[in-house]
């Protein structure tokens, strides 16, 4: 069983094994990995802990990505971005194996469509930023988040971009665990959701941002905000 939150009692064992797309050829250096973390289900919708998930979905709206379950590891879909006179490929996926095997899923996708670390942007939820607040980067520390020490693991290397979402901090003190689990898992105010829509979408600026523009333009525009 697999706790949501990032506390496993069972290891899951998925990859692409089996699954043949006849398009494969030609996917590789071409191509970007776009991964939103989150917990699959509805009962984890629009939870904190999924903020990942539903920047991600602003991004297929933007880029028409059609989602597809893959073997149970991630709804996964391809599309093209055009900006700036540019057009980039990109693979857009949610995983489905929850928050702390995430790894799986994002390994699995790279390595079967040839994708390198620095052609991955992972968005993630994080506590240690307020509500709001976005930051990018690339390698360092997890920063206890067990989606990201997940794929730390299974890529061997914490080489690969990440776009932050504030998610702000539960309160500290006697029950700080508990008190993590139920605020990781919890739902926004009604003045967060007001704004959720715009945050979302700067996240997926940023995202784009990444792709286009390089690390450090786009921290630039984003982490002195």
């Amino acid at each position: 069983m697999i706790c949501p939150t990032g506390i496993s009692t069972s290891k899951y064992n998925l990859a692409f094994v089996g699954w043949r797309d006849k398009t494969r050829n030609g996917y590789g250096t071409d191509f970007w990995l776009i991964a939103g973390l989150g917990n699959p289900g509805k009962k984890y919708e629009d939870t904190r802990h999924n903020m990942g998930f539903m920047t991600a979905d602003v991004l297929a709206e933007r880029w028409s990505v059609n989602f597809a379950d893959r073997k149970g590891l991630a709804m996964l879909g391809k599309s093209t971005m055009n900006l700036d006179g540019r057009t980039i490929k990109f693979f857009l996926a949610k995983p489905l194996t929850y928050m702390n095997d995430s790894g799986n899923a994002v390994a699995s996708i790279s390595a079967y469509y040839q994708i390198e670390s620095d052609h991955i942007v992972v968005i993630h939820d994080d506590m240690d930023l307020e509500f709001g607040r976005i930051k990018v980067k690339a390698g360092g520390s997890a920063g206890g988040h067990n989606g990201i020490k997940s794929i730390d693991r299974s890529l061997g290397t914490p080489k690969y971009a990440r776009v932050r979402m504030g998610v702000g901090h539960s309160k500290r003190g006697a029950h700080a665990h508990d008190n993590t689990v139920n605020w990781v898992l919890g739902g926004f105010g009604p003045d967060q959701r007001k704004q959720l829509p715009e945050f979302l979408a700067d996240g997926a600026d940023a995202a784009e941002g990444i792709i286009f523009h390089g690390l450090a333009k786009t921290q630039e525009k984003f982490n002195g905000r």
